[in-house]
């Protein structure tokens, strides 16, 4: 069972710019513990992370110059349709003054006309509306040759800007695949590390998510920013024993997961089903658990805000892909669940 979402999944690849993960020592630990040293896997994946956010700068930045090339472009194909009727045109003038010079005799010379004439004042009539004929149409030839010449250059700068166009659009491409490979490259090395920590069932330190400054309005947010849900409480499968406990969120690994609201870490643990977890105590007597993740942000006891990012989605425990696992309890241990969605939506956050 699926359902989606009012807005559509969008996936999270500017957060990257400033999601920047910094390995934090714990105390009285040495070089040797998990996370720690100048190759440690964790320093990887902050640089790739960076890395990501940079090149999705730059990508932004080319996205825009190559709609400002594809406007130019067409506004050079507009100026072009102008100009190639403006020719034809001109040359249906052409022809319609060479087809009346012909009629009117215009190609013999003026001796043969004097001699042909019975009266000769009004052949020097003639002869001047001739002479002005023959200025038109030296004109109109000047005319249309410009104006063919404008075209054959107009349409070459339209050439060029089309291919330049489609060069960038090319880099762009490209920059978008080397972005998605070091996104998905440091996405299963940091759930490496969790599924490390899950097999040792004991949890790595903290790794703190270098979240910009963001004040919430509201006393209660969802606990990812962009997902889709997916598997929903109470629905049954061959994925579970019994009926499914929370709602899920299909987010990509290492989606910042965040604290629906104010409360303390009262749990952080890092083996069974649920792989990474984190379940959080909330004024009023509930408690809301955040599982399947790929690593924890927060330590046991620490004080959060609503928003304030706890750890990075995964897909570590008995999980079937990468999502977020949310609960919300009346005890701070599984089998005391209620259903997320109608809870969060009477805080004023519908999903």
């Amino acid at each position: 069972m699926r359902l989606t979402r009012r807005r559509p999944l969008v996936v999270a690849v500017l957060f990257c710019a400033l999601a920047v993960l910094a390995a934090r020592p714990a105390d009285g630990d040495g070089s040797h513990a998990p996370g720690h040293g100048a190759t440690s896997v964790s320093t990887e994946v902050a640089r790739l992370y960076e890395e990501a956010g940079k090149a999705t700068e730059r990508y932004e930045a080319g996205r825009e110059e190559a709609e400002k090339q594809r406007e130019l472009a067409q506004q050079l194909e507009e100026r072009l349709d102008d100009e190639r009727q403006e020719a034809t045109g001109l040359r249906e003038d052409l022809g319609r003054i060479a087809s009346s010079q012909y009629r009117d005799g215009g190609g013999l010379p003026l001796t043969a006309h004097l001699l042909l004439a019975d009266d000769p004042e009004q052949l020097m009539r003639g002869q001047r509306v001739a002479q002005h004929a023959e200025v038109t149409l030296d004109q109109a030839l000047g005319r249309s040759e410009r104006a063919e010449a404008r075209l054959a250059r107009d349409e070459a700068k339209a050439a060029a800007a089309w291919e330049k166009l489609e060069r960038r659009n090319e880099e762009l491409a490209a920059l978008q695949r080397a972005i998605e490979e070091k996104l998905e490259t440091a996405r299963w090395k940091l759930q490496g590390e969790a599924d490390a920590s899950v097999a040792a069932g004991s949890c790595r330190d903290a790794v703190r998510l270098d979240q910009p400054p963001v004040e919430y309005t509201t006393p209660w947010v969802a606990p990812v920013e962009t997902y889709e849900l997916s598997a929903s409480y109470g629905s049954g499968g061959a994925r579970w024993a019994n009926r499914h406990t929370g709602q899920d969120f299909a987010v990509p690994i290492g989606t910042p997961v965040r604290a629906v609201g104010s409360g303390t870490v009262v749990k952080v643990s890092c083996g069974g089903a649920f792989g990474i977890e984190i379940v959080v105590a909330h004024p009023g007597g509930y408690y809301t658990q955040y599982a399947h993740l790929a690593a924890v942000a927060v330590d046991q006891g620490e004080r959060v805000s609503p928003g304030q990012w706890i750890g990075q989605s995964g897909t570590s425990g008995n999980s079937t892909g990468p999502h977020l696992h949310f609960e919300v309890r009346v005890t701070p241990e599984m089998g005391s669940s209620v259903d997320p969605v109608p809870w969060l939506t009477g805080r004023g956050v519908p999903l």
